[in-house]
């Protein structure tokens, strides 16, 4: 990398180190129209482009806020989006970043929400959606090994992940107790002076990454904790967040289905630990048993469409907030009281995700050199393969298998897929997909719109 003049290093992060704001928005774009397949997927593809193809941000630091945005409610992969995003070009940056990352999402439930409430599951839609799994599990999985072989450097790493795995898998224990046991183990292990527990190594993809090439040398002010700061910021997202809702709530009162989702879906962001299928029960739950807003039906099929989009697997709550506006419109036309009950849900959903980034990631970079810090993160990376190997299972059986049994016995509480009820159709899309990725080392997109084209012939032949 070419070298920065002295005299320029206090302008340097105007122009992100030398990338561009246009070259960061094509960078973000690309990521966003590639974020299939959840946050395993996600991840990976961030890993990708940020760390080996663009050399922007090393393994160390990326490795370093991934665990922050672990241990934060809501999406993981969209916050880190913003985190990264926030290194480059600060608040605009994160911003930038952030917004990009779900709007390809926001569009494409948006709309399929729309062809859903009007006209059903349309049979190309939903041939199309089939297609798409196959390709998205093949995605998943490679994620899974890309991820875990960066962050399971060692056998206590492995050992970490497994007992996450079996810990989540097999006896549901929640998420925020796997993250603290591996935190304190990484922690006490980094005290003892254990080199399992050493931060990942520093370089991105060879030479020093643009980031920390530059941080190393010159700190920049807005990666400096500033109490004041801080405190201005905490207040601006917070209204930025909870103003809709309180103007809701007082114009409309609390019994109104808008006032419902603002609320609803603000809970929702603050408890929303472990990723998107860690709340998904609940919300189903709710929005089916407690509100009345979708059927058990519709909400499998807004999680469908969630896996197939680009975008976080949370925004199926954009579709929950559709449907309950549009089946109590009040005096609104049904599409647009849908429209702006999901638009709802994405706001309240969302927002907060960008205050817990630029609230905390000063902080969280100022512990960067702490090693005890350093070893709870490392521990913590390992567990998060755990529980994206978690999962990708789930995703697997679901995309698989046409039925699943509950097991809840002796401790144990787990899906297990009913061998008799696997979908072959499906399973043969999946071999082809992981063939096409694994062995001949295909393209993200060629994967997905053969797949894609090949659901859709599917249909067409009346074999699915």
């Amino acid at each position: 990398m070419s070298e920065i003049p002295a005299d320029a290093k206090s302008m340097s992060y105007a122009g992100g180190h030398g990338i561009s704001f246009r070259e960061a928005f094509g960078v973000w774009l690309r990521i966003a129209l590639l974020s299939f397949g959840g946050p395993a997927g996600q991840i990976a593809v961030m890993h990708r482009i940020l760390v080996e193809e663009k050399n922007w941000i090393s393994e160390g630091r990326f490795l370093h806020a991934l665990n922050y945005c672990m241990l934060l409610p809501g999406p993981e992969a969209q916050q880190l989006a913003t985190y990264v995003g926030w290194l480059l070009h600060r608040t605009a940056g994160g911003l930038m970043a952030g917004i990009l990352f779900i709007l390809p999402g926001v569009v494409c439930i948006m709309a399929l929400s729309v062809i859903y409430a009007l006209f059903g599951n349309v049979g190309i839609v939903g041939a199309l959606f089939f297609g798409l799994k196959g390709a998205v599990l093949a995605i998943v999985i490679q994620a899974v090994f890309r991820v875990g072989k960066r962050a399971l450097r060692n056998p206590v790493m492995i050992g970490l992940a497994a007992i996450t795995f079996v810990a989540i898998f097999f006896f549901a224990v929640p998420f925020p107790i796997i993250i603290l046991l591996a935190g304190l183990t990484g922690y006490v292990g980094a005290k003892l002076g254990r080199p399992e527990f050493a931060a990942a190594a520093h370089g991105g993809s060879g030479d020093s990454a643009v980031i920390d090439n530059l941080l190393d040398d010159d700190v920049p002010d807005h990666i400096q904790p500033n109490a004041a700061r801080a405190i201005g910021t905490g207040m601006f997202w917070l209204m930025l967040w909870l103003t809709p809702v309180a103007l809701l709530l007082a114009l409309l009162g609390p019994a109104n289905v808008f006032s419902q989702i603002a609320v609803f879906f603000s809970k929702m962001a603050m408890v929303t630990f472990g990723g998107a299928y860690a709340v998904l029960a609940y919300v189903a739950q709710q929005a089916v048993e407690n509100f009345h807003w979708v059927q058990p039906r519709e909400m499998l099929d807004g999680l469908g469409m969630a896996e197939t989009t680009p975008g976080p697997l949370i925004m199926v709550l954009q579709f929950v907030g559709f449907m309950a506006a549009f089946r109590d419109p009040g005096a609104l036309s049904p599409v647009m009281a849908g429209v702006f009950g999901g638009l709802l849900a994405t706001w309240v959903t969302f927002t907060p995700c960008f205050l817990w980034i630029f609230l905390g990631a000063p902080y969280v970079e100022a512990l960067r050199g702490n090693k005890a810090i350093a070893g709870a993160l490392t521990a913590i990376t390992a567990a998060v393969v755990g529980v994206i190997l978690n999962l990708s299972i789930w995703f697997a059986m679901h995309t698989l298998f046409r039925m699943v049994t509950p097991i809840r016995s002796h401790g144990l509480s787990f899906d297990a897929p009913v061998l008799s009820s696997v979908d072959g159709a499906a399973l043969v899309l999946a071999i082809l997909a992981a063939t096409a990725i694994f062995r001949f080392k295909a393209g993200m997109l060629p994967v997905l719109a053969g797949c894609s084209l090949a659901g859709v012939a599917l249909h067409l032949a009346g074999l699915i």
